[in-house]
C-alpha cells in the first residue's frame, strides 16, 4: 500500500481516537448519582487574583457514595472555594466546617436523569460528528493524492469507512453504558 495512504489511515485512526477520549471525558463530568472528584473539575477559585481549578489549591475526596470534601492547602481559600462551587452552578450546596467544605451530593431525580441521559446523547453525537469530520478530511486526502492509482484510492476510502463504522459503534457503547449508570436508581 502506498505510504501516503498508510499516513492518512493512521492520522484518520488517532483523529478518531482523540474523538472517543474527549467523549470519555465529557461523560465523566455527567454525574450519574455517585460522588465523583470529577464532578468539581470545571470550578476556578479565585486564588490572590488569579482564576486557579480547585484540584491545585484543595483536595478534592470522596468519603463515601454521596459525599465530596474538599480541604484546601490554605485555611483563609475556605471561603472564595465555597463561592467559587456556588459561581460554578452545579447543584451543589457546599457546607463549610471551619476545616474543609463538605458537599452532599444529592439522588437524582427521574426528570434529572432524564436530562442528564439527553445531555450524554449529546455528547455522543458531538464525537460522532468528530469522527465523520475526520473521514470527511481523509477521503478529500486521499482524493487529492496524485500519485495513487484510482484501486488505491477506492480501497483506502472503504478502509477509512471501516474505521468510521468501527468508531461509531465504539460511541454506541460508551453511551449505552453511560445511559444505564445514569438511569440506575
Amino acid at each position: 500500500m502506498n505510504e501516503e495512504i498508510t499516513f492518512i489511515l493512521d492520522s484518520t485512526n488517532e483523529s478518531m481516537n482523540g474523538s472517543i477520549d474527549h467523549l470519555v471525558k465529557a461523560f465523566a463530568k455527567i454525574r450519574a448519582g455517585k460522588a465523583n472528584p470529577i464532578m468539581l473539575s470545571s470550578v476556578m477559585v479565585d486564588y490572590y487574583g488569579s482564576q486557579t481549578p480547585l484540584a491545585q489549591v484543595a483536595n478534592v475526596s470522596t468519603p463515601d457514595a454521596r459525599t465530596l470534601t474538599v480541604q484546601p492547602w490554605e485555611k483563609n481559600m475556605l471561603q472564595p472555594i465555597e463561592k467559587a462551587i456556588m459561581i460554578a452552578n452545579l447543584g451543589f450546596n457546599p457546607m463549610n466546617n471551619g476545616d474543609f467544605i463538605i458537599i452532599s451530593v444529592p439522588p437524582l431525580t427521574e426528570e434529572r436523569r432524564r436530562d442528564l441521559a439527553k445531555q450524554a446523547k449529546g455528547e455522543a453525537e458531538d464525537a460522532k460528528v468528530g469522527i465523520r469530520n475526520a473521514r470527511q478530511e481523509a477521503n478529500k486526502e486521499i482524493r487529492a493524492l496524485d500519485d495513487a492509482s484510482e484501486d488505491l484510492k477506492k480501497n483506502a476510502e472503504a478502509d477509512i469507512q471501516e474505521l468510521t463504522n468501527k468508531f461509531s459503534r465504539k460511541i454506541e457503547e460508551v453511551l449505552t453504558v453511560k445511559e444505564a449508570e445514569i438511569m440506575k436508581v
